[in-house]
C-alpha cells in the first residue's frame, strides 16, 4: 500500500533536496541557494513523501499580497501520479492563509507537463521572458489570483 504524506520542509530535508535538484533540473540550485531560500523569513515549503521516500518538493515566498513559487519538483520515478498538483495546491493554501492575494511562477516554455499542471491549477500566462534560462530557453511567467 502506498502512503503519501505532505509535510513542511525542514532543515533535515536540505541534503535530500540538493541531491534531487541535480536529478530534476538541468540548471539546479546549489546547496547554498537551497539553504538561503529555506532561511528566508518569507519562506514556505513542503515535501511530499511516498512510503517515506522524497518524491517531490515545493517552496514559495510571501511578501505582502504577493507570493512566488521559485521551485517545484517531482523526482522522475514519482511523476504522473498527481504529486505536483498536490504540492502546488498545498503551497497555495498556505500562502493564501498568510495573506497572499496572487501567486507567480516562471516555467520553461518547453516544459509541457509543468505548463499543463500550472494551467490546471488556475495559473495563466502573463508574459514570455526571452532567453530567461542559462541555456537560452524562454520562460513563461504565470500568475494566479487567490
Amino acid at each position: 500500500m502506498t502512503e503519501v504524506t505532505i509535510r513542511p520542509w525542514t532543515e533535515n530535508d536540505l541534503e535530500k533536496i540538493c541531491l534531487a535538484e541535480r536529478v530534476c533540473f538541468s540548471d539546479p540550485w546549489t546547496e547554498r541557494m537551497v539553504k538561503d531560500e529555506f532561511l528566508k523569513p518569507t519562506f514556505s515549503g513542503f515535501v511530499l513523501e511516498e512510503n517515506g521516500a522524497l518524491a517531490g518538493y515545493i517552496c514559495a515566498t510571501v511578501l505582502f499580497e504577493d507570493a512566488e513559487i521559485p521551485k517545484v519538483a517531482t523526482l522522475p520515478q514519482f511523476r504522473r501520479k498527481g504529486y505536483g498538483k498536490k504540492l502546488v495546491e498545498r503551497v497555495i493554501a498556505d500562502v493564501k492563509g498568510r495573506g497572499a492575494e496572487q501567486i507567480f511562477l516562471e516555467v520553461r516554455e518547453g516544459n509541457a507537463p509543468a505548463v499543463t499542471l500550472y494551467k490546471g491549477c488556475g495559473f495563466e500566462t502573463t508574459r514570455i521572458r526571452k532567453q530567461y534560462y542559462p541555456d537560452g530557453e524562454n520562460a513563461l511567467e504565470m500568475k494566479k489570483e487567490l
